[in-house]
C-alpha cells in the first residue's frame, strides 16, 4: 500500500486492504482475510469472480492470438457481434475499451447521424440530473452532478440537463438544436434511483414525436444486472443507441455501443476507432460471459434473490430507523440512510462484507448474480449488527 501510495496518482479514495484472490462471491486479501463481496467491482463481476467459462476462453485465446489491429477482420469480435445484437434490439455494434469510451462513441453517433440525416444545427443532448457517464470531457458533461464537473470547466458545448422521472420538464427542455436525450434506466451513481414503471416508454414517444434519437446508457444495468439482459426490456421499447460495458467482460476490460442499422449507417471508415477496441481477449471474455449468463440460469437466479435480498432489506428497514429507504431492481439493490455511510461501510469491512456508498447517505449492493440465499442471509446478518446502536 505504501508503494502504491508513492506512486499512483491519488484519484481513488482506496480502503486499507489488498486484495490478492478472488473465487466466487469471495475475495482475500493480502493477510489471508476473506470478505463477501457485494461491491463486485461496482457491478462488474456479475458472474462472480474468477468463473472457470471466463478464465478458460481467455486461456485458449491467449494461447493463439493476444492482439491485432482493427484494420483486419478476427472471428471473436463477430461472434460477440453477433450475440449483442440477437438478444437486443441493435443491429451494429462497435467495440471498445470502457463505459466513458462507449458513451462518447454513442455522443459522436447522434451527433453525426444529426448533422448527415436531421439537421446540421441539431448538435445538442439533453442528459438527466444526477447521471453518471463517464470521466471523459464530453462524458462528464453529459454527467449531471456539478460534483464530477468541478475544477474541469469550460465544459464541451451541447449538453443540457432535465430532472429525471420528470416528462414535463424533459420535453420542455428540447429545442430546434436537440438531437437525442441520452439517459440511464436506472441511475446507479446518483442513488439507485428507479423511474415510473412506464417512464422510458414515455421518453420513446417524446423521441419520435420530435424526431430525436433515444440513447440508453446501460454500462452498468446491462449484462443482467437488473433480471433481464437489459433493462430497458422491462419498458418494452427500443432505443436507438445502447452503451455497455462493466459487466460485458465480467472483469475483463471491455465496452460496446450498439446502434440500428439506421443510426449506425451515419458512421464511416475514419469518423471513430479504438486501437484496443474488440481486442482478442476482450471478445474471449465477453462471448464466455455472454454465453454463460444466457444458458446457466444466471438471469433467473438475479431475478430470484433480488426478490429475497430486497425483502430482507425492508426487514431490515423496519427494524433500524437510519434506513429512510429501500429500493432497486434484481440485484441492483439500495438502503437510503439518514446518517453518512461511510462508517457502516468501513464497520461491514471490517467483519468480512464488503459494500459500497454513493452519494454519502446511499448504500449500495451490487453482488455477482450468481449469490446464494446463504450469501444474503450472511450480508443481512453483518448489516444488523453493525446498524445496531446507530
Amino acid at each position: 500500500m505504501a508503494l502504491a501510495d508513492k506512486n499512483i496518482m491519488n484519484t481513488y479514495k482506496r480502503s486499507p486492504i489488498a486484495l490478492t484472490k478472488g473465487k466466487g462471491t469471495r475475495l482475500w486479501d493480502a493477510s489471508g482475510k476473506e470478505y463477501l463481496d457485494f461491491v463486485a467491482g461496482i457491478a462488474v463481476c456479475n458472474l462472480g469472480h474468477s468463473h472457470p467459462n471466463v478464465v478458460k476462453a481467455i486461456r485458449k485465446q491467449l494461447k493463439n492470438l493476444m492482439h491485432v489491429s482493427n484494420l483486419y477482420y478476427t472471428q471473436p469480435q463477430a461472434e460477440v457481434a453477433s450475440l449483442l445484437t440477437k438478444y437486443s434490439f441493435a443491429d451494429k455494434a462497435f467495440f471498445c475499451n470502457s463505459g466513458a469510451e462507449a458513451n462518447e462513441a454513442a455522443i459522436k453517433l447522434a451527433r453525426k447521424y444529426a448533422h448527415e440525416y436531421l439537421d446540421a444545427d441539431k448538435f445538442e443532448l439533453i442528459t438527466m440530473k444526477d447521471s453518471f457517464h463517464g470521466r471523459t470531457m464530453a462524458t462528464i458533461t453529459a454527467t449531471g452532478q456539478e460534483k464530477f464537473q468541478f475544477g474541469f470547466t469550460p465544459l464541451l458545448e451541447g449538453f443540457t440537463y432535465a430532472p429525471f422521472n420528470d416528462l414535463v420538464a424533459l420535453e420542455s427542455a428540447i429545442t430546434p438544436k436537440t438531437c437525442g436525450i441520452m439517459l440511464e434506466p436506472i441511475q446507479g451513481e446518483g442513488g439507485v434511483i428507479i423511474p415510473d414503471e412506464k417512464y422510458l416508454a414515455q421518453v420513446r414517444n417524446i423521441c419520435n414525436r420530435h424526431k430525436i434519437l433515444m440513447i440508453v446508457d446501460e454500462v452498468q444495468t446491462g449484462i443482467g444486472r437488473t433480471g433481464k439482459l437489459f433493462a430497458y426490456e422491462y419498458s418494452g421499447i427500443q432505443p436507438d443507441i445502447m452503451t455497455l460495458a462493466k459487466a460485458l467482460g465480467n472483469g475483463f476490460p471491455v465496452g460496446a455501443m450498439l446502434a440500428t442499422h439506421e443510426i449506425a449507417k451515419a458512421f464511416s471508415p475514419g469518423n471513430h476507432a479504438s486501437t484496443f477496441g474488440g481486442n482478442l481477449l476482450a471478445m474471449a471474455a465477453a462471448k464466455a460471459t455472454l454465453k454463460t449468463m444466457l444458458d446457466e440460469g444466471i438471469l433467473e437466479n438475479c431475478q430470484k434473490m433480488g426478490d429475497y435480498f430486497l425483502t430482507k432489506l425492508q426487514a431490515l428497514k423496519a427494524k433500524h430507523a437510519i434506513i429512510s429507504g429501500v429500493r432497486g431492481k434484481g440485484l441492483m439493490l439500495a438502503c437510503a440512510l439518514t446518517i453518512e455511510g461511510a462508517d457502516i461501510v468501513k464497520s461491514c469491512q471490517e467483519r468480512g462484507l464488503l459494500i459500497n456508498c454513493t452519494g454519502g447517505k446511499t448504500l449500495r449492493f451490487v453482488p455477482p448474480l450468481i449469490i446464494t440465499q446463504s450469501d444474503i442471509d450472511a450480508a443481512i446478518a453483518i448489516l444488523d449488527d453493525v446498524m445496531e446502536g446507530k
